[in-house]
């Protein structure tokens, strides 16, 4: 052990004679020294920060088509987490720039061939992104973690695949689009059918940039609708990126603009416009209720909103500890904490307790944190200054209400905005850090006695978007997942995520569902048309011819599939 801390001082002391990071992380990877150096940032080791294996081309506003400057010329710089430092200066859009793209999504959407399309063709184009986004998966990647500062690794192997798994998804739904015959209380032949709701405002958050552009747009898009999106000030350059895709796959000009900006500007123009038919936004429940009361004063636009959490993650005393523990950690770590559905309030029965904060405190003792583009890393930096400084006030709430710090607590370095895993035990539940929405690695411990009690407790918040439970126990589970308040328990697991499976919250954490398909009737308009006993054989002559009209689109389309399979 001496010789180990002997080893690690000298390379703490020496590390900035190393000009390579591959030499230091190899002598980091020499036996007991990698043991003892684990839980240390190796942020500090290294002087600048790798340079990500891409270059920035789109920092232009998408309306109508074309990259254009804002109607003011301003711009405004997108930060590196890592630094501090500017990445790129980006046009500011603001109410004009939301205007123009509001006209511009209106007349295509008027005027325009996508609404007029069959779902097949929009299918086709939506495939051909996602064909897309896998080709140039390195480069996306390496733009979503420069500006967010998650682990490369993060966005290369899961979060970019998942954006073209959920355009494929809604790919395949955009042909399967139908109405219905229905019975009337009368003579009459009723049809109930659904179209475009027309032009869509989406507001996206900055913790998941990419995936939220798909949560967004590929339902919308799928029904044939266009679209006006705002990107998050601090995390622009993503989507700007890929829209460049969508549009080389073959999407008509206006049906996607994108606008980058801030809130009080862009964002509340788009809630605002009269003529923006639908408004769908992702972010914090504060910022959720202005949106819904710019919408009301305006033409009442329909609103979806996803927005807070502060998800228990409960631990029965049945529980496998390690299991638990990796289980907690993850709930609560993942992305730097920067998740709304998060397991931020761990609850943990009384007779397991001790043990579980000990190992839960050695977990995160070993929780590498450093730039998130050496391999290895778990935990980047934090968003910007404005959310870094907002988690550490936090922290040094929970102190002063008494809960006990069992480790962090304090940032790490003194460049970029790394904060220290933290947890804290003996957390009540009228404290700060057990109530808000901290957004960053901060965990909170609670204890508890009985079944009854825990579910009282963990309802008793004014958010309610996920919740999960770890026991062996499955009457325990069948209670606790018809207890809980919930949109999202995870039994045993957590965050279990799929493009078919709806997400979204009850109370403070928003109203209506994205992805699978309660996401579709987001952006369509029901309507039903009734007919008459005299108009019998003009419907079923209507219907014989449009049958036909269909099938030989069909075979035309597909004459050479078929001539291959009659072979």
């Amino acid at each position: 052990m001496a010789a180990a801390r002997r080893i690690a001082s000298s390379l703490l002391a020496c590390s900035s004679s190393y000009s390579s990071p591959a030499l230091v992380l190899s002598l980091l990877r020499q036996g007991s020294a990698s043991r003892v150096l684990r839980g240390v940032s190796t942020a500090s080791l290294i002087e600048e920060p790798i340079h990500p294996p891409v270059q920035v081309n789109y920092t232009q506003l998408l309306i109508n088509g074309d990259f254009v400057d804002s109607a003011s010329g301003k711009t405004f710089p997108t930060l590196d987490p890592r630094t501090g430092e500017v990445i790129a200066h980006v046009a500011e859009g603001d109410a004009e720039d939301i205007n123009r793209a509001v006209i511009a999504a209106r007349k295509a959407f008027d005027e325009g061939p996508w609404p007029k399309m069959t779902g097949y063709e929009r299918s086709c184009i939506l495939n051909r992104f996602a064909d897309l986004i896998e080709k140039h998966n390195d480069e996306i990647a390496a733009l979503e973690s420069w500006d967010s500062g998650k682990p490369y690794q993060q966005s290369y192997r899961s979060e970019i695949p998942t954006v073209a798994r959920l355009m494929r998804y809604y790919a395949g739904w955009a042909d399967k689009i139908h109405g219905l015959i229905v019975p009337a209380d009368s003579q009459h032949h009723v049809q109930v059918l659904h179209e475009p709701i027309g032009v869509a405002g989406q507001i996206i958050p900055w913790n998941f940039p990419l995936l939220m552009y798909a949560w967004k747009i590929g339902p919308a898009l799928a029904c044939g609708n266009t679209i006006v999106l705002k990107t998050a000030e601090q995390t622009p350059l993503s989507a700007l990126y890929v829209s460049k895709l969508l549009l080389e796959a073959g999407l008509p000009a206006g049906v996607l603009n994108v606008i980058s900006g801030f809130g009080p500007t862009a964002g509340a123009a788009i809630a605002s416009h009269m003529d923006v038919d639908k408004l769908a936004f992702t972010g914090s429940t504060d910022t959720g209720k202005i949106v819904l009361e710019l919408s009301a004063k305006s033409n009442l636009k329909p609103v979806t909103l996803e927005l807070g959490g502060k998800s228990p993650m409960i631990i029965m005393d049945d529980a496998d500890i390690d299991r638990a523990v990796a289980l907690a950690h993850v709930a609560l770590f993942f992305n730097q904490g920067q998740c709304c559905s998060a397991g931020s309030r761990t609850f943990v029965h009384e007779r397991i307790y001790d043990e579980f904060v000990e190992k839960a405190k050695a977990r995160a003792l070993k929780r590498i944190v450093g730039d998130p583009f050496k391999k290895g890393v778990e935990q980047g930096p934090q968003i910007d200054e404005e959310q870094f400084s907002k988690i550490l006030r936090y922290i040094k709430s929970g102190i002063d209400s008494g809960a006990t710090l069992v480790t962090g607590g304090d940032r790490i370095g003194n460049k970029g905005y790394y904060i220290q895993p933290t947890i804290f035990s003996d957390v009540q539940d009228e404290m700060k850090i057990a109530q808000d929405e901290i957004f960053g690695p901060v965990q909170s411990i609670l204890k508890f006695r009985d079944l009854n009690e825990v579910i009282r407790r963990a309802n008793a918040s004014r958010y309610g978007l996920a919740a999960g439970v770890v026991t062996k126990n499955i009457d325990t589970a069948n209670t606790l997942m018809r207890a809980l308040r919930a949109g999202s328990v995870w039994i045993n697991c957590f965050d279990v995520a799929g493009a078919a499976i709806p997400f979204g919250g009850y109370k403070m954490s928003g109203h209506g569902r994205e992805r699978g398909i309660d996401s579709l009737m987001n952006y369509l308009q029901e309507w039903s048309i009734g007919k008459g006993g005299k108009c019998e054989k003009e419907i079923a002559q209507w219907f014989s011819t449009l049958v036909m009209e269909k099938a030989v689109q069909y075979i035309r389309r597909n004459s050479k599939i078929l001539q291959c399979h009659s072979r």
